[in-house]
């Protein structure tokens, strides 16, 4: 079962950076210094991210990365180069030791359970490597747990964490499974040639895995492999509450983007109400502008990363009233049914609204 965050959200620290290693040609891990006394703050469970920020040419710029330590190890995240990335680009080729960034304390519900004996199934391609690999590192910690990893990526010299993975392999080899698919390398074994398209992964799921004895999935990567993955667990009969995901990017575009009204807007609007570090704030928003878009002139510490419906960063409870979420790749479904929404995606409905950031 997915663990419940209770960790109020806090604002952005200034965190030094203690080292920059280079993982491969277009990816690094940046590890940073955390001051005693924020350690409790910025204390985290593996599957979890970290928000960064900084000032590009007067815009606030932000970004959410995953945390790639195990849990109780120095708070590390991972980085791989995305072509005209603003942020990915500064931090691979330009951000040393000594540096200065602002990072708010981490957040997200992508986190296993790791006082319970099971086995895990982690399938990740590409960058979806850097909370899983926290994920396996610390699963593995408890002697009566096990873990398979299946790794896609184009080519040997792309892998991100290939000498740690090996590490962990060789710490722990009776109960860990790695499997490296490569997409544009041929490797002795077809069947670990190739995508992990849905075809890929129903073939190794037939000859690899016993899919009954599997307590937990855990899915990582881009939109293509999330989603053929779920496709081929619910073919499988695997529940859906099993089976948790994580995106890094998602293919299709995003919704229209709703143009920012000033005060006196014309049309519906509601009044809504928004609590965040126990400080409730209530105002009147266009009801064809997101919460977290409206609410911002007012309240500019809301949490956000992405903006897109990935990262999940801007989660927030509806205790009151009732909003449309345009999209949504970030929260499972038991969050959805317990009330939790994505306030970049949601438009309000009712007359009045009141959305949670600390439930």
């Amino acid at each position: 079962m997915t663990a419940t965050i209770t960790r109020r959200r806090t604002g952005f620290h200034p965190l030094t950076v203690a080292e920059v290693a280079r993982l491969c040609a277009d990816a690094v891990a940046v590890t940073f210094d955390v001051p005693a006394e924020l350690a409790e703050e910025f204390a985290f469970r593996p599957g979890q991210s970290l928000t960064l920020r900084r000032v590009v040419d007067g815009r606030d710029e932000r970004r959410s990365y995953s945390i790639c330590a195990a849990v109780g190890e120095r708070l590390r995240i991972g980085v791989r180069e995305v072509p005209d990335g603003l942020f990915s680009q500064w931090l691979v080729h330009q951000v040393r030791p000594g540096d200065e960034i602002e990072v708010r304390p981490p957040t997200g519900n992508f986190t296993p359970d790791l006082d319970t004996a099971a086995h895990h199934v982690l399938i990740a391609a590409g960058s979806g490597i850097t909370p899983v690999l926290s994920i396996a590192a610390s699963l593995l910690r408890n002697p009566d747990t096990a873990v398979t990893l299946l790794y896609g990526n184009r080519r040997t010299d792309t892998v991100m964490f290939a000498d740690e993975l090996a590490d962990l392999k060789d710490r722990y080899p009776a109960r860990l499974e790695l499997v490296h698919v490569l997409s544009r390398e041929p490797r002795e074994a077809e069947l670990f040639t190739g995508r992990l398209d849905a075809a890929k992964l129903h073939r190794i799921c037939e000859v690899l895995l016993p899919v009954e004895e599997v307590a937990h999935w855990w899915l990582c990567g881009p939109f293509g492999m999330v989603t053929d993955a779920q496709d081929v667990l619910e073919d499988l009969g695997v529940p859906r509450h099993r089976v948790h995901q994580e995106l890094f990017y998602v293919d299709e575009l995003p919704p229209e983007p709703v143009r920012h009204e000033e005060p006196g807007f014309a049309g519906a609007a509601s009044e809504v109400t928004i609590v965040l570090d126990g400080r409730a704030t209530t105002l009147s928003l266009p009801r064809e502008t997101p919460v977290l878009d409206g609410a911002q002139r007012f309240r500019p510490d809301l949490p956000f990363a992405c903006k897109g419906g990935v990262c999940g960063t801007c989660r927030a409870k509806v205790v009151d009233g009732e909003v449309a979420m345009r999209r949504n790749f970030a929260l499972e479904q038991s969050e959805v049914d317990a009330g939790f929404v994505l306030t970049c995606q949601s438009l309000p409905v009712t007359e009045k609204l009141t959305v949670d950031y600390d439930a």
